[in-house]
């Protein structure tokens, strides 16, 4: 299995998403892709984040860019969070973890004193030839999609 590594062409994978299709990561070239990682639908934190891509649709879209956002629940759960908050972009369900591992995103944490393993929030920027050209890592949701924006549009 290749894992993602900067500067390196991204994996491939396939996804189910909220429109009832299977996204392709290698169908999308000529677009760039935000791949934003989140631990849990209908969270604090994971809501700010969605909320935060939402408002930022239009700049994003201006700059040739896709967003999904990935988590291990899900499509049911996935379109419930979406239609809630109103989300115009795709969230993609890893119920198996296999896309979590390509990109290295679970992790160990520390949840009410158990250690769990779970996803890290993590952002990924794929320009439209298909490499990997950044990568967030243990996000804080504060500011982190101005940054993301601030990347597209510098590539």
């Amino acid at each position: 299995m290749v894992k993602a590594i900067m500067g390196k062409m991204a994996p491939d994978f396939e996804l189910p998403a909220t429109s009832g299709q299977t996204i392709k990561l290698s169908e999308l070239q000529g677009k760039n892709v935000i791949l934003y990682f989140y631990p849990k639908d209908n969270t604090p934190g994971c809501t700010r984040e969605a909320q935060d891509f939402r408002a930022n649709l239009a700049p994003f879209e201006k700059s040739n860019s896709i967003i999904f956002g990935i988590s291990r629940d899900s499509l049911k759960s996935h379109n419930n969070f979406k239609e809630k908050q109103c989300l115009p972009f795709e969230l993609l369900s890893d119920e198996t973890e296999k896309v979590c591992h390509l990109y290295d995103v679970i992790k160990t944490k520390n949840m009410y004193g158990k250690q769990v393993l779970g996803i890290e929030r993590s952002t990924f920027l794929i320009d439209k030839n298909g490499i990997l050209q950044r990568e967030w890592r243990k996000v804080t949701v504060e500011n982190h999609v101005a940054e993301v924006l601030a990347a597209v549009k510098s590539i």
